[in-house]
């Protein structure tokens, strides 16, 4: 008989089966993280990133966790690994790359991966982490970092970029940025508002005011454009729009402290002294702009064209004292202490750098060149740049010679401009040229002369010489060596316009020239008399180591060929008499 095998009716026990997923071991690493179980949680997040290869999250954990523990390499190779072949859209894989370069102290490669989250990543997660680290790393490689662009504030960035050039007078670059961000974002009229200015510190009046109606068009009350409007009116002198948007500008109460300034500016340059005297008080009062030498000095002005010296007097005082390098205040504390005895009408001006003749007057004392102060003032350098456009000869004379010292790219892109147009002096477009070659640049510079389009070569302007021999230009080389810093620009140029005539009129029997000292000491003789500076034969000779009779006699021969009083009657006809 077969044996009956009985099955118990004993309940069975329940069997709950693990499921390991990258759930699972994410969850441990978190448990393992939370109990400070570094190596656990590396082991747990290797796992979860073996299960889900293709989950950016998982990898990007495992390198969080290496970088924990300082294997900075191997989490950055998991990181780069995440970019190249997983999701090139996780950005914050950049910074955490940053992070880690920083960590080892590398950190060129640092900057590297921090520049390109900040281009690339879209939502600024990290940004003000971002913003420390930049810093830091500025600091510890000596120098900005080289940002173009943040993804996350894209044309904030850009404008924030374009208002510092405008600050520091680099108008023609400001223009190519705003210029190219208004292309792109058309609403964005605080660049409209901003290219407008940078056209208007430039002399471009035309676009600025087309700039502005651009404003108006998107924004009809927009305050900045409204008040550069007036600006630009009262510079064209359009009296009937200029008062009716005065009358509008003097009923407006604004609330905002930007919007407070800017009217009290535009107030004051309108002047509408008694609106613009009571809004600067009102800004001093807020307490933000206790600090703001400029906004001392603004009040002040106003508080003399009301007549209320007394205050201006402790407005320029505590101006003198928040900027005690500055000349401007000293210059306007003496104006008030002399003003019973000026003979003419004194400047009170808004503008907070010195009056433009008085710059000059501080330039030609200065045996420096210009101060840096002077060159990175937007307000002095828009200065120049407008009356280079729209000054008489004599002044644009003056500025063409105050580039010579400034010498940057602005200056270049100006003056290449200026001898390009076809209604300026061409006196003034040669002195233009001399200081572009003083400047370094040695290619072919196009111009407009003598009625023609033509394209100045490296040596000096000489149209009616076949050849340039360089034994002349040594002449003229050791000349101006000589009379650098000794001489201004004019006076440098005109040795180069003698030398010039001189070899052009005695061409093809020009002398021999043996020693080039002896030419070049004549020269700077002649130019010496022509703008009446005190110099002799003795002291010439002495400097140039030749005889006196060697200069006598080229002088005699120079001043023959030339008719040196002709001469001098051509040049100066227009700056001097004789």
């Amino acid at each position: 008989m077969e044996k009956i095998k009985r099955v118990s009716d004993a309940p069975k026990p329940k069997v709950i089966s693990i499921n390991m997923d990258a759930a699972f071991f994410f969850e441990r690493a978190v448990q393992s993280l939370d109990r400070f179980h570094y190596d656990k949680a590396l082991k747990y997040f290797r796992r979860a990133a073996e299960y889900e290869q293709d989950n950016p999250v998982n990898h990007c954990n495992l390198a969080g966790v290496l970088s924990e523990m300082g294997n900075y390499d191997e989490s950055n190779q998991i990181l780069q690994h995440i970019l190249e072949t997983i999701d090139p859209e996780m950005t914050e894989c950049h910074f955490y790359m940053a992070n880690n370069y920083a960590n080892m102290e590398n950190f060129e490669q640092a900057e590297q991966a921090l520049v390109r989250y900040l281009e690339t990543d879209p939502t600024g997660q990290f940004m003000d982490e971002s913003e420390e680290m930049m810093e830091m790393l500025s600091y510890e490689l000596e120098r900005p970092a080289p940002l173009t662009s943040i993804k996350s504030r894209e044309g904030l960035f850009e404008h924030d970029k374009a208002r510092a050039l405008l600050e520091e007078g680099k108008f023609a670059e400001a223009v190519r940025q705003l210029e190219k961000l208004v292309t792109n974002q058309p609403e964005f009229t605080a660049a409209r508002n901003n290219l407008a200015l940078a056209y208007y510190y430039m002399g471009q009046f035309d676009k600025a005011m087309e700039t502005i109606r651009a404003v108006l068009e998107i924004d009809a009350g927009n305050l900045h454009a409204l008040c550069n409007m007036a600006i630009f009116h009262q510079h064209f002198g359009n009296k009937k729009e200029l008062a009716e948007l005065t009358e509008l500008l003097c009923k407006t109460y604004p609330f905002q402290q930007d919007h407070v300034f800017k009217l009290a500016t535009t107030m004051g340059i309108l002047s509408q002294h008694e609106k613009a005297y009571h809004l600067f008080k009102r800004l001093l009062k807020a307490g933000d702009g206790a600090a703001d030498p400029c906004l001392y000095h603004y009040a002040a002005v106003a508080a003399c064209h009301l007549g209320r010296f007394d205050e201006a007097y402790r407005y320029w005082k505590q101006t003198q004292k928040l900027d005690p390098g500055a000349e401007i205040s000293k210059f306007y504390l003496d104006q008030l202490r002399t003003r019973e005895m000026a003979e003419g009408p004194l400047t009170w001006s808004y503008h907070y750098h010195l009056p433009f003749e008085e710059q000059f007057r501080v330039l030609e004392k200065s045996t420096q060149g210009i101060p840096d102060q002077l060159k990175k003032d937007p307000l002095v350098r828009s200065s120049f740049f407008w009356a280079l456009r729209h000054g008489d000869i004599e002044t644009k004379l003056q500025v063409i010679q105050a580039f010579g010292l400034i010498a940057d790219g602005e200056v270049r892109d100006a003056l290449q401009d200026f001898i390009l147009d076809r209604h300026e002096d061409d006196y003034l477009k040669k002195v233009a040229i001399f200081v572009l070659r003083s400047m370094g640049i040695r290619e072919s510079i196009p111009a407009f002369l003598e009625n023609e389009e033509i394209m100045v070569e490296a040596s000096p302007y000489s149209p009616h010489l076949p050849i340039w021999d360089v034994k002349w230009q040594s002449v003229m080389e050791t000349a101006l060596s000589h009379m650098h810093k000794r001489y201004d620009m004019v006076q440098q140029y005109d040795l180069e316009i003698l030398w010039v005539e001189f070899l052009t009129k005695m061409y093809p029997s020009v002398p021999k020239i043996q020693k080039s000292e002896g030419w070049a000491a004549a020269l700077e003789y002649l130019i010496a008399k022509m703008h009446r500076r005190a110099i002799s034969y003795q002291e010439v000779s002495a400097r140039y180591g030749v005889t006196v009779s060697t200069v006598s006699r080229n002088v005699k021969l120079i001043d023959d060929t030339c008719g040196l009083r002709e001469k001098m009657e051509a040049i100066f006809d227009k700056f001097t008499s004789i």
